[in-house]
């Protein structure tokens, strides 16, 4: 997700990634940045441009005196040079979006006050928007996993989560510390197949159908999967509350 950024210019959690810096050759640069939901830049302006590509999520744009736009997934933004603007999550949704900047500093305005950000009413969220994202948490998540990023992964994880092995049903702490031991390194997960089922706009079932070579203590074992995942939405986050280990068994 990269590093949280401190909240100088902005209200809520951002994180950036800096992919490209400017050079001789190209005169831009490229970062990710990565919004919670209700997160929200002050004005500001960029004397050379920018062009926001949105790759997930949903959040809102709007230059200085027009009407705010609702920026989804798939979505090119043209912020022209020294126009007034600003831009963020939606209160309902995270958003991502690659920004190409011109090489010159971004020139803060004015500050987007909570009152004028609440008076935009929230968008649609459709299930094809949810299923997307959890798709991609789902992805971050087996990323995780390999990395043994712990702490990633403890903050994903309810408190009250259970996850089910063929070893046996455990919560939270324990799954945690299994993997921060590396008692089960969880090395690759080859995703084959992925069906998502929305219940509500804060309940989602994933299904991955997966190939799962991990180390169990110092064995090595590849065994195929259904795994079902549940992710329940708490303070505008989703937490995984259950994962479950399905072992498909195989023909000879």
């Amino acid at each position: 997700m990269g590093e949280k950024a401190a909240n100088v210019h902005h209200t809520g959690d951002i994180w950036l990634t800096h992919l490209i810096d400017a050079d001789e050759t190209f005169d831009y640069n490229v970062a990710q940045a990565v919004s919670a939901a209700g997160a929200k830049l002050n004005w500001h302006l960029h004397p050379k441009g920018q062009k926001l590509l949105i790759t997930h999520g949903v959040g809102f744009y709007q230059e200085k005196g027009k009407e705010v736009q609702v920026v989804r997934a798939g979505d090119v933004i043209k912020c022209t040079p020294d126009v007034e603007h600003w831009h963020g999550a939606a209160p309902n949704s995270p958003v991502t979006y690659l920004a190409i900047s011109g090489n010159a500093p971004t020139q803060w305005t004015d500050e987007l006050t909570d009152e004028a950000y609440n008076s935009i009413p929230a968008p649609e969220i459709t299930n094809a928007t949810l299923e997307q994202e959890i798709k991609d948490l789902s992805k971050a998540k087996w990323q995780w996993m390999a990395d043994k990023n712990a702490n990633k992964l403890e903050a994903l994880f309810h408190d009250k989560a259970k996850f089910v092995h063929m070893g046996g049903t455990w919560g939270k702490e324990r799954e945690v510390d299994i993997i921060r031991q590396g008692f089960i390194h969880y090395k690759k997960a080859d995703v084959h197949e992925v069906m998502v089922e929305v219940l509500n706009e804060k309940t989602v079932i994933l299904w991955n159908q997966i190939t799962l070579l991990a180390f169990v203590g110092s064995n090595e074992v590849t065994n195929p999967f259904m795994v079902t995942e549940v992710y329940v939405k708490e303070n505008n986050a989703w937490k995984l509350a259950d994962l479950t280990f399905s072992k498909l068994m195989t023909r000879d």
